[in-house]
């Protein structure tokens, strides 16, 4: 197995209006300097700890050793005597009452250590009074196994935060608590090539990743993170990105410490290229609840969690099964050649239901030429179909015609995949099949998948063969596989033209920002018209419009705006005013306008909502109404949804979200992941909308939640109506609601 805008914008013009709004475009920021920290005071690159001596330490100290048997500690201990031997390190037991620990002379105390240590493991019910003696003792690392914290409730929570203040005091590092000895497994040596890093929260939950070693696939670390007291999942993956070793890292995350550290790594291994594969449970409300009573951290709302790791590159599966196949995958295979995929099989059946499969996936099954099939029909019957997926009728896998069918599909220019299903062991035709299939394996640079479905697993053809290639990958179900090639080609796609959004996050307020700042009520919503100056601040276009407050005022207005207008009753403590019936539109004449001005203020009066006055606004149609808002996630503070707008917005759920810094190609990268995408592109004689004008309009809001993010709870531009093509868009309303 192997291991304010108008008319369309062109790129230059939207760049010299985003500068123009105050954007900065500077190079990379040396790290250390003021430079790492954005507009609002946020790191931009992830701090990597050095965990070398973690892992590899010279000097343990085994703080509550124990040889007495029946006690837990006795196991723990002798663990951790025999791994200490593995890494080389000199381990030095630390007991009150003891001389010695399985032979070994113990100190009574760290103060007593003969040497200043690199880790500390604290096999104590209570590590606080331990963290404190080995700050005076420098230790480096310690490792806390005791339950009893923020797992437990609000108490336990307590205790883990003065632990953690305690560890922050000390300079010291600390896994755990609630961790356990996975980080000591032994790990084989006899394996080679690309390594497997390990992050888990819940130790066992990282078991059948482990046993991949039993297929060949080496694994390099095992990072057990536990409640994450200080060292987290973050640290890890930032720093086995560094590792020449680690080809992929395999996450098990319960809960996300810190959702902006979490992008700052995924950003570091995006940089490095190395693949980042994660179960992230939470995405139902009975599965946040359990992570959070196992762990005692904040899930985070899964959505964004979802498209936050999408847009930094994480490959996010469901399933453990899922984790080792695709983890071992994208840490093994190369980078391919081409992205079509050949199905190939000695079953019509089993060829056309994997196809089906890979398409559904989102694969590309690409039809072989006239010329390929025409080679292939010398050694395949006529009457089957080799245009892809390929069914040569079973025979010809027997004989020398089953190594020239793969050479020929895997020499095809269009194909960097080939996907072989054996839906189960049938000598000698399936053995000789799969050693044509290895043999052809090592001599191309193109992956080769086998899908061996026995339900057995026992035969020579597969653990001999295909688990002692090196260049096969082996699955045991055709949905692991598809899973995999989907995010092996997906990662080669991302990493080949990432660039870091991290690099060009504005570092300096804009002028925009001084404008806004201005209009801001902190604790307050702003009305209408004081959200519409806010988005006017930043750029982005609002209709012609008046606030006026008495109706001789009203139709002056109207003349001005041009009829025909819409009317809007205008106070901070209107949220939603078409269902208080506070908005008139299609008026067409004076007495309309004078109409429909008392009859808002008679509404407002009588429901008890106080005005500042009453819009009256330019009337704009022929558009697509979308939605573009911010609102504040727990986990990563401010993020930007955009999706399909108007009054039916919580009825249609049709948003996509992503997480500040993001530039334009994200941007574009959510409309595409809109379902009622189609309606920007035109439907039904309707034009196309605008959509360079859209993209605009994110990003300006993005802007605003970089430099308002902690003043904005909620912003809501709702309709934005994006006009045809080449008209820009117009923010018809706005609700802010500050911090």
């Amino acid at each position: 197995m192997l291991g304010s805008t108008h008319g369309t914008l062109t790129t230059d013009s939207r760049r010299a209006r985003v500068i123009a709004c105050g954007e900065q475009r500077p190079g990379p920021a040396v790290h250390g300097q003021v430079d790492d920290l954005d507009v609002s005071g946020r790191p931009l690159y992830a701090d990597v700890p050095d965990l070398s001596r973690f892992f590899r330490p010279e000097s343990v100290a085994v703080i509550g050793a124990s040889d007495a048997e029946g006690r837990p500690n006795t196991g723990i201990t002798r663990q951790l005597l025999a791994w200490a031997e593995r890494v080389g390190a000199r381990v030095h037991p630390v007991h009150p009452s003891r001389r010695s620990v399985f032979g070994v002379p113990c100190v009574a105390s760290v103060a007593k250590l003969p040497e200043q240590v690199d880790l500390a493991v604290l096999l104590v019910a209570d590590p606080l009074p331990v963290v404190e003696q080995l700050t005076e003792a420098k230790v480096k690392f310690a490792v806390a196994f005791a339950s009893g914290f923020a797992e437990t409730g609000e108490a336990g929570a307590e205790a883990q935060a003065r632990l953690a203040q305690a560890v922050r005091r000390s300079g010291l590092r600390l896994l755990g608590p609630n961790t356990n000895l996975n980080a000591f497994e032994r790990f084989r040596e006899d394996l080679t090539g690309p390594a497997i890093a390990l992050i888990t929260q819940s130790g066992h939950q990282g078991r059948p990743v482990f046993a991949l070693q039993e297929l060949g696939i080496r694994l390099s670390h095992w990072a057990p993170t536990g409640n994450e007291a200080d060292l987290e999942t973050s640290d890890f993956i930032s720093w086995f990105a560094e590792q020449p070793e680690v080809g992929a890292v395999a996450c098990y995350v319960e809960g996300l410490k810190d959702g902006r550290a979490f992008l700052l790594a995924a950003d570091r291994a995006a940089r490095r290229k190395v693949p980042v594969v994660a179960v992230k449970v939470g995405r139902t409300e009975a599965g946040a609840r359990t992570a959070a009573s196992h762990t005692g951290k904040l899930t985070g709302a899964d959505d964004v969690v979802d498209a936050a790791m999408r847009q930094f590159g994480v490959v996010r599966v469901d399933g453990l099964d899922e984790l080792q196949d695709t983890a071992a995958l994208l840490a093994r295979a190369r980078a391919p050649r081409a992205e079509g995929v050949a199905v190939y099989s000695i079953s019509g059946g089993t060829g056309a239901h994997v196809a089906d499969l890979a398409t559904a996936a989102g694969l590309h099954l690409p039809r072989l030429s006239e010329a390929r099939q025409a080679e292939l029909h010398q050694w395949i019957p006529e009457y089957l179909s080799v245009a892809n997926p390929v069914d040569n009728g079973g025979h010809p896998v027997g004989d020398e015609r089953g190594r020239k069918i793969i050479d020929a599909l895997l020499a095809d220019p269009s194909i960097g995949v080939l996907i072989c299903p054996v839906t189960g062991p049938f000598p000698p035709l399936s053995d000789r099949l799969v050693a044509d299939l290895v043999a052809a394996a090592e001599e191309t640079d193109k992956l080769v998948c086998v899908v061996w479905g026995s339900p057995v697993g026992t035969e020579p053809a597969y653990r001999e063969v295909l688990l002692g290639s090196a260049r096969v990958a082996t699955f045991r179900t055709v949905g692991n596989c598809l899973t995999a090639v989907r995010a092996w080609l997906a990662h080669h796609r991302f990493t080949a033209d990432y660039r870091s959004p991290f690099d060009e996050a504005p570092r300096t307020p804009s002028p925009s920002f001084r404008k806004a700042e201005a209009l801001m009520r902190p604790g307050q919503q702003l009305s209408e018209h004081a959200a519409k100056q806010l988005l006017r601040a930043y750029g982005i276009r609002v209709p012609r419009e008046q606030l006026v407050t008495s109706a001789a005022g009203a139709v002056r207005a109207a003349a001005q705006v041009g009829y025909p207008v819409v009317m809007k009753a205008s106070g901070a403590q209107i949220a939603h005013k078409t269902e208080l019936g506070l908005v008139k539109v299609g008026l067409t004449s004076a007495s309309q306008v004078r109409d429909a001005y008392r009859e808002l203020t008679d509404i407002a009066r009588y429901e008890g909502v106080p005005l500042d006055g009453v819009l009256v606004c330019q009337m704009v149609e022929q558009g697509v109404e979308m939605v573009v808002g911010v609102t504040h996630d727990e986990l990563f503070g401010p993020t930007v949804t955009v999706g399909l707008g108007g009054v039916l917005v919580e009825v249609l759920r049709d948003a996509a979200v992503r997480v500040p810094p993001f530039g334009e190609d994200q941007a574009r990268a959510m409309l595409t992941e809109l379902r009622g995408r189609a309606l920007l592109d035109g439907v039904r004689g309707r034009p196309p909308a605008d959509l360079d004008a859209l993209v605009e309009v994110v990003l300006r809001v993005q802007r605003m939640a970089l430099e308002l993010g902690e003043r904005i709870a909620e912003l809501d531009i709702n309709p934005l109506m994006v006009l045809p093509r080449g008209q820009g868009a117009v923010a018809l309303d706005a609700l802010v609601v500050c911090r």
